[in-house]
């Protein structure tokens, strides 16, 4: 493997860390929600304008209702840690495996999500012959909370684009004792693991995700190479920029809906529609995960920093770089379908491409047992 920089071995100051929500901040939320005042229903009141106001009016009950301590405890079942790298408090998920020859891993949430879209996935890759696999297919974890997101905060220092984030990374699995590992991502982590594809360190195992964000660079013959089902991919690519407004309100005024979202636990809720593709029908993440998502950005103070991650990659002024390192994608049916021809421009050394008939944009929410199976599949390779 060819690499762009030597390894180093960082010394780290790693902490045990335990989320330990307070009796009051669980009462404040009560009490917001139980004066919760709605938006007038738009026409329809379905999903057309956004999150539709009967939407809210269920979930706001269901998380009254919620059971966070129950939440909490497992959360609290994995081991947690704290570390500061960059002067920047940097919390992570860490799991060694029962089997001695077990990858290291790397596992980069999305957004809106943190280091808990992964607790369902977390056993099936610690321990696969457990859940009927085999002991070379099992990996050591590591799960940590981008700087900004869930309990890697606060960020009171400009620039975390995505591509510092990734040498973080790489720090904190240098720290850790991996001379190698591989990394899997998906949305904001499938940014971040290709800027690790980019960096190459030594030893980098390579990288998956569920998308490449790749697209058309206007020169026509690259429309000559597409299959029947990568058109389909441009119109998704379309309905999803029709419908992404939240994309242009962090890269811009991230402060501005950030003290709406920090303010008003509804409004982070409705900001969350991700969770529900749009409400385009096709999610299969319960209302119990969403949930939990909007609760640790709610009690984490955490969906402003979440936001300025966008500001801070628009304004990044970089040449487009082709990725060299080893690659794999899983394009799941009803997540945003990564064309092939334009990956392949820019990532020239995909070695496993995957299509699922179930499952969307957080796949490790909706069905875990075929991402651990990919994952298995290509660092086995």
């Amino acid at each position: 493997m060819t690499t762009n920089q030597q390894a180093t071995v960082p010394t780290l100051t790693v902490e045990p860390f335990t989320v330990a929500v307070s009796d009051a901040d669980l009462a404040d939320l009560r009490d917001r929600l139980d004066r919760t005042r709605f938006a007038p229903a738009a026409p329809g009141d379905d999903w057309a304008y956004g999150t539709p106001v009967s939407y809210l009016r269920d979930a706001v009950r269901a998380w009254r209702e919620f059971d966070w301590r129950a939440v909490e405890r497992r959360i609290n079942a994995v081991p947690h840690f704290m570390t500061e790298i960059e002067g920047q408090p940097i919390h992570f998920i860490h799991v060694r495996s029962p089997h001695p020859e077990a990858t290291p891993l790397l596992l980069a949430h999305t957004y809106p999500g943190s280091s808990v879209d992964y607790l369902g996935l977390i056993d099936r890759l610690v321990d696969p012959v457990a859940h009927g696999g085999r002991p070379e297919d099992a990996f050591d974890v590591v799960v940590p909370d981008a700087p900004g997101f869930g309990w890697s905060g606060p960020v009171t220092e400009a620039g975390w684009p995505t591509a510092r984030i990734a040498r973080v990374y790489d720090t904190l699995m240098r720290g850790l004792g991996y001379g190698s590992y591989g990394v899997h991502g998906s949305d904001h982590g499938a940014m971040v693991a290709r800027e690790l594809g980019l960096l190459e360190p030594e030893g980098f195992l390579g990288l998956h995700v569920l998308q490449l964000f790749s697209f058309p660079s206007g020169d026509p013959s690259e429309f000559e190479r597409l299959e029947p089902q990568d058109y389909a991919g441009l119109e998704h690519m379309r309905w999803f920029q029709s419908v992404g407004g939240y994309n242009t309100m962090n890269a811009s005024r991230p402060q501005t809906i950030g003290a709406a979202l920090s303010d008003s636990p509804v409004g982070l809720l409705a900001y969350s529609e991700l969770f529900e593709s749009f409400g385009n029908g096709t999610s299969l993440v319960p209302l119990d995960t969403i949930l939990t998502e909007a609760s640790v950005a709610w009690f984490a103070n955490a969906a402003a920093t979440m936001a300025r991650t966008y500001y801070d990659d628009a304004r990044v002024k970089a040449e487009p770089q082709v990725n060299h390192a080893r690659t794999g994608v899983s394009v799941f049916a009803d997540d945003f379908q990564t064309i092939r021809t334009f990956a392949e421009r820019d990532n020239d050394n995909i070695v496993q491409w995957t299509h699922h008939e179930r499952g969307g944009h957080f796949a490790a929410l909706e069905v875990p047992e075929l991402v651990a199976t990919d994952l298995a599949t290509f660092f086995r390779n």
